[in-house]
């Protein structure tokens, strides 16, 4: 009899299935230990001593552990195959260690695929827990501990507001920002080009474009201007044509690679918009279902037996032409010995997208895209011909060139191809043509250009310039994107990231204070150096001390620093982004309020920063950072609406954000009527009409029926709502204040005043998941500290590795089963509660760990709060 222990309860569930009653499968819920997010978890001054602890959530399942081993011989870690999933097995062994002293066996098994024939051939081969794996873990996690808790204080000190430093975090951060500048520093430059509608003497129309004038092959930028571009129209018109000479060359597209975790999140955001976090849930769901390979892989290799499986796939399906003569192998260089190397891959090569019958919409879609991806990489290449036609007036003056293809084989094209992250066109099929024929002239139109700048990234071409540059690793991609829109330093529209002026501000501090340690070169080395650590060629203590030498000594520099000191080389640093040339020649950072003063670089205490007056108080003139129409920044002088009750409606910026006004402030009116703009509505949405309905705010409604108060709508602290007497009732959507009659602000009143009584209207699911196996519904349900489970009178909170839009009936089962057990049978159906972990409820509870020294180095930082903890990732 054996323990196994995996990490999930839906994989626990899989597995079980396949090893039978000799094997008790029991779930970790993930990591079971961790470093106390508080000062002193690591010790720089005694080895790099790490202090760890149970998370308190963790405790019961350890303890449903450490109790079945009292009657099993063997504890199996069967964690994930990564560096995470080692760490794990580390964790769980140290963590069980009074349990295993009586001669228990311990073992480490890893699969690639949750499958009967993975895991069974897994059992045949254990091995020990790797000892190098461990350690790069170790030394990962003591940097990002030491980064956090010894950068964030400074942070918190210098930059009001600011609210923490990671290691891989803050380097990301510098990408998006250091993009966004480029953005805003780029002018588009005007160009033109000319294109022509011809025929054939058949009359089949084709298209082509300039490419010769006056005899010269034309550049980019050679027709700069509309009369440039007229006087090319009117050589082009003026001539006669011919077909000069026409090449057709065959060629050939080869398949992509199968997917590794950055190139599936890549796809996965081009073909369906969907972010990284979304995405990587629903291949974990995949996988714990035994449908696809584990999916944080930096390998596009396959297996020899699925590459043979899948050429059988292709014969059976699409015919022997379909099959290359020789299997595809790809290799590439992975960048380190930790994360499991063999691709993204269905698990069975048959078992085509259309006979899963998925369920869940994400998971569908995704498992299609694999599917379709794998089968093409071992698919034969599509075959081409490309076709290029010169066209040419007798004197050379004038030359056009038309371009096509036609697929002479579709080869892999049949089941699958990449989307592009631009906006290329593909080459369309030309006629019929024939050198020497004469062509003519159906239309010829110039058409103007300018040039664009670097586009935004999203989530998935982020995650691919991390990839090229070499930080960040599969398994901590998605944390590292998540992490800096969840701190509010990059904020998430139309599926671009655009920093905060918070972002920009950590941004300017750390490269101009920590110049180093946000340098990209750096920061691919330090993981070059963890990825040797883990192959077992460095010592991991070493790597910290190295770090931590330097690193100590660039903090203690900044000790003396002062705000006012920060926030001037702040300026200095920002202010060809902070202050532009303006129009008129002047001086762009003279106030155009008062003329007098200067222009400045401020933060405020939420931590926002904005432009204000060096003559504050006697003159309040502020603006955002951020410039430019692109970024939704408003011009310095407001930006006028229209006029209404003979006063000027303006649109303007704040040290709280965007707002609009209603006249300019004078002796009689100090303070003019304004309003701000509500979340979800952006500066370029606002007009007069929007501008007055928030000024306008708040809206009657009309008398109340039982006693005739006036019921009034509006938007305050806490978001939209209705108000009758004392009574406030928030509303789900702020344009529900401009429309919303009687009959809702009485039913929206009603409720609240009911749920106030304790007869709360019963709130709605989010989702219903399936029946329960006793009888009942299992639904998601919205709850005042978030969502949970709901089975007749069980709820079940989710915990926070899951979500409600994810988690699977399975995994909702066993939550219940969980919360069932300490429910008093006559409230419920659900199972009893497992004998193990009854006992193990029994139990003593262990003594608190004496509180870890502080670190020497940070002893003077203020302690960081608990939610700081999440920031301590790459």
């Amino acid at each position: 009899m054996a323990v196994v222990v995996v990490e999930s309860p839906a994989k626990a569930k899989t597995i079980n299935k396949y090893l039978g009653s000799d094997y008790t499968v029991l779930a970790s819920y993930g990591h079971v230990r961790d470093l106390p997010p508080k000062d002193g978890s690591v010790d720089p001054e005694n080895g790099f001593d790490m202090k760890w602890e149970v998370a308190a959530d963790s405790k019961k399942h350890v303890r449903a552990i450490a109790e079945a081993l009292k009657t099993d011989d063997e504890l199996i870690l069967a964690t994930d195959p990564d560096r995470e999933g080692e760490a794990i097995s580390w964790h769980l062994q140290e963590a069980l260690a009074s349990s295993l002293k009586k001669g228990k066996k311990v073992s480490r098994v890893t699969f690639n695929a949750i499958t009967k024939s993975a895991v069974t051939e897994a059992m045949k081969n254990p091995r020990q827990v790797d000892g190098p794996l461990v350690e790069a873990y170790l030394a990962r996690r003591a940097l990002d501990y030491l980064v956090g808790f010894t950068l964030s204080p400074v942070l918190w000190r210098k930059l009001p507001g600011a609210k923490s430093a990671g290691r891989v975090q803050s380097v990301v951060l510098r990408l998006v920002v250091e993009r966004e500048m480029e953005i805003e520093a780029f002018r588009a430059r005007e160009y033109w080009t000319v294109g022509a509608t011809l025929a054939t003497p058949r009359g089949q129309e084709f298209e082509a474009r300039l490419t010769v004038l006056g005899g010269r092959k034309l550049d980019k930028f050679d027709i700069p201007t509309a009369e440039a571009a007229e006087i090319a129209v009117q050589a082009v018109t003026s001539r006669p044509l011919k077909i000069a000479s026409v090449e057709a060359k065959p060629a050939t597209r080869n398949p992509f690679p199968p997917f590794m975790t950055s190139t599936l999140q890549q796809e996965a955001s081009r073909k369906f918009g969907m972010g990284s976090k979304a995405t990587m849930a629903a291949a974990q769901r995949l996988y714990e279902a035994g449908h696809i390979t584990y999916m944080r892989t930096d390998g596009i290799d396959m297996a020899p037996e699925a590459v043979m499986a899948a050429r059988d796939a292709i014969k059976d399906r699409f015919g022997v032409a379909y099959v290359p003569d020789s299997p595809r192998m790809y290799k590439n260089k992975a960048k380190n010995a930790q994360e499991a190397h063999e691709c993204i891959r269905p698990t069975d090569m048959r078992a085509a997208p259309e006979k899963l019958r998925l369920v869940d919409a994400d998971q569908r879609r995704l498992y299609d895209l694999i599917w379709k991806r794998t089968i093409a990489s071992q698919m034969a290449a599509a075959r081409m011909e490309r076709t290029t036609v010169d066209i040419a007036s007798a004197d050379g003056q004038v030359g056009l060139r038309a371009t096509g293809q036609v697929v002479m084989f579709d080869g892999f094209l049949k089941v699958y191809d990449e989307g592009r992250d631009d906006d290329a066109e593909d080459e369309g099929r030309l006629p019929q043509i024939m050198q020497g024929e004469a062509v003519d002239k159906r239309r010829i139109a110039p058409e103007q250009h300018f040039t664009q700048p670097p586009p935004r990234y999203t989530e998935a071409t982020l995650i691919k310039r991390m990839e090229e540059l070499g930080i960040g690793r599969p398994s901590t991609y998605t944390s590292i994107v998540s992490t800096i829109q969840d701190r509010e330093y990059v904020r998430k529209d139309k599926n671009r990231l655009i920093p905060e002026d918070k972002g920009r501000l950590v941004t300017a501090f750390l490269a101009n204070f920590f110049h180093k340690y946000v340098e990209y070169d750096f920061t691919a080395d330090l993981e070059g150096q963890l990825d040797d650590v883990s192959a077992g060629e460095r010592d991991y203590k070493e790597v910290l001390a190295r770090f931590w030498r330097d690193f100590s000594a660039a903090v203690a520099e900044t000790a003396d620093l002062r705000i006012g000191e920060v926030l001037e080389k702040l300026d200095d640093f920002l202010s060809p982004h902070l202050y532009p040339p303006r129009a008129d020649g002047g001086d762009p950072r003279s106030c155009p309020t008062c003329g007098t003063g200067r222009l400045h670089l401020k933060t405020a205490r939420s931590g926002g920063a904005f432009i204000g007056c060096g003559n504050y108080p006697e003159c309040r003139y502020t603006r955002p950072i951020s410039v430019g129409d692109d970024s939704g920044a408003i011009s310095p002088d407001g930006k006028i609406l229209g006029e209404a009750d003979g006063q000027q409606i303006s649109l303007r910026a704040g040290r709280f954000g965007p707002y609009v006004q209603k006249g300019d402030a004078t002796e009689a009116q100090p303070k003019p009527p304004r309003a701000s703009l509500p979340k979800g509505w952006s500066p370029e949405s606002i007009d007069l009409d929007r501008a007055l309905m928030l000024l306008n705010l708040p809206r009657g409604i009309g008398p109340h029926p039982e006693d005739g108060a006036m019921v009034e709508a509006g938007i305050g602290r806490f978001g939209p709502y209705v108000k009758h007497n004392s009574t406030y009732a928030n509303l789900p959507e702020v344009d529900e204040v401009f429309t919303i009659g009687m009959n809702r602000a009485v039913e929206v009143l009603a409720q609240k005043a009911s749920r106030g009584a304790g007869r709360g209207a019963a709130a709605q699911p989010l989702r219903e998941l399936g029946n329960h196996p006793d009888g009942g519904v299992i639904s998601v349900m919205p709850g005042r500290y978030g969502a949970y489970v709901k089975w007749e009178k069980v709820n079940a909170t989710i915990p926070k590795e899951l979500t409600p839009e994810t988690i699977s009936l399975d995994e909702a089962l066993a939550l219940i089963a969980e919360k069932a057990s300490k429910t008093p049978a006559k409230k419920t159906r659900a199972a009893a509660k497992p004998k193990a972990e009854a006992k193990a409820k029994a139990a003593p509870k262990a003594k608190a760990a004496p509180k870890p020294k502080a670190a020497a180095k940070a002893k003077a930082a203020p302690k960081p709060k608990a939610a700081a903890k999440a920031d301590l990732i790459e």
